[in-house]
């Protein structure tokens, strides 16, 4: 909307001070009025662009990141908060270089891809991409089955197969169609995300020299290596990357002009920080509050153990929210993995499987490893590990891709968001690079 002019001719009216007639301070006020009715329109309309950055940001508060940062605060303090710190800049990148990818070229990663691979390749790509699929649904419904044993002590199996149902009801709310619905059940799980995470932080706050020390990048030994690389696999996830640029194209459909491009990107920018700053702000009260209150506690570098611990330090009231936060985080995120299954495939594969086989080929494995006793924690951590290793595969070819201008024409990278997105990616392949060393060597 443009601003309104100031009117030249009209009724004068005296405001208050003035007392002779030709006074124009009337016509001022009426036209700041309209000023400031036109930039509030302005900020509605931006606002309802917002929403497919907070889908995408539910994949970085699922219950992976629960267990890696409790982990790593409950272990070692506040010494990895640089580590979260750190992963969530690079998060804010990433996923806006594949959302400003979807709303320029109409298309998904994935689809972009599949159109550029031979065959082959594309196939081998798909498994990769699969297996990363498979390793986020095993956090997700794990996360979800331990928090309805913590609320009702339901046994994990059972607790596993209540997620997956949900969750597929759920996914019958995203397409095209029912964009909006979906984006409002899943802003309502992250509101009680974020109040279920941020409660027990909010009635015991660390201290602040303690966390600003945390700041400062170090590693202490092997274990600090396996943490710092599993929460950055559980901070930067891979099918976030590959469903974002889908889900900008299935809210705001193909923009087929400049000026349409530049007011979708322009609103892509604050949807993508706000949500990222949202989802960064939990990861990092997670790991303060283990910090704070486990930290040196028997058992606590687990889920169950750290439910325990703040049951006995801050309550049952906040046990039970953090419990609520958690099945909310399991609920929303796998419901958010297998839509990203469903695009990676469609885009690969060109094929579109039905939900329900879709669904059920990352719900099996989960259901197995609960039901074979694995330390359900260390499950999810492991699987942490597992998604940073298939970071590379989603960033790299996504910054070739924004860097081309015949791909992007003006809204192509420029220069320093290029070399910023190459260190980020250096760094994370480097991580993963010592992970795979320690690993074989033992250390």
């Amino acid at each position: 909307m443009s601003q309104v002019d100031t009117p030249t001719s009209g009724p004068d009216r005296p405001g208050p001070g003035d007392s002779g007639p030709g006074d124009s301070g009337s016509g001022d006020s009426e036209s700041a009025r309209e000023q400031i009715r036109g930039r509030r329109l302005r900020s509605l309309r931006h606002l309802a662009l917002l929403g497919p950055a907070f889908v995408a940001a539910i994949a970085y508060v699922d219950p992976g990141n629960v267990a890696a940062n409790i982990t790593a605060g409950a272990r070692y303090g506040f010494l990895l908060v640089w580590v979260l710190v750190v992963a969530n800049l690079i998060a804010m990148l990433i996923q806006y270089q594949s959302a400003k990818l979807g709303i320029v070229t109409g298309r998904s990663l994935p689809g972009l891809l599949g159109e550029r691979l031979g065959r082959r390749a594309r196939r081998s790509y798909w498994v990769q991409a699969e297996v990363v699929a498979i390793a986020t649904d095993l956090a997700e419904v794990l996360g979800g089955a331990i928090a309805l044993q913590l609320l009702f002590g339901l046994p994990l199996v059972l607790g596993g197969i209540i997620v997956g149902v949900i969750s597929t009801l759920m996914l019958t709310l995203q397409n095209p169609r029912r964009q909006r619905t979906f984006e409002s059940v899943i802003l309502a799980m992250l509101a009680i995300i974020v109040v279920g995470f941020l409660a027990g932080l909010v009635v015991n706050p660390p201290p602040v020299g303690d966390v600003l020390g945390g700041l400062i990048p170090r590693l202490h030994g092997p274990e600090t290596v396996l943490l710092a690389a599993s929460m950055l696999g559980a901070t930067v996830m891979p099918h976030a990357i590959y469903v974002h640029s889908a889900l900008v194209v299935d809210r705001h459909g193909i923009a087929k002009t400049p000026e349409r491009r530049k007011k979708l990107v322009r609103a892509t920018r604050w949807d993508v920080v706000v949500a990222l700053m949202i989802a960064g702000a939990v990861n990092i009260a997670l790991l303060l509050l283990a910090a704070q209150n486990l930290r040196g506690k028997e058992g606590t570098d687990t889920i169950e153990g750290a439910y325990r611990a703040v049951a006995d330090t801050m309550g049952p009231g906040m046990a039970t929210a953090f419990a609520i936060g958690l099945l909310a985080s399991g609920l929303a995120s796998t419901s958010v993995g297998s839509s990203a299954g469903a695009v990676i495939m469609a885009g690969l594969l060109h094929k579109r499987i039905p939900l329900l086989v879709r669904r059920l080929v990352t719900l099996i494995p989960a259901l197995v490893v609960l039901a074979v006793g694995v330390d359900p924690t260390w499950a999810l951590v492991l699987s942490q590990v597992l998604l940073s290793f298939g970071i590379p595969f989603a960033i790299i070819p996504l910054g070739r891709l924004t860097a081309d201008r015949s791909i992007m024409g003006e809204f192509a990278d420029g220069i320093l968001l290029r070399i910023v997105a190459t260190v980020a990616s250096a760094v994370i392949v480097l991580l993963n690079l010592a992970l795979i060393v320690l690993v074989i060597t033992g250390g």
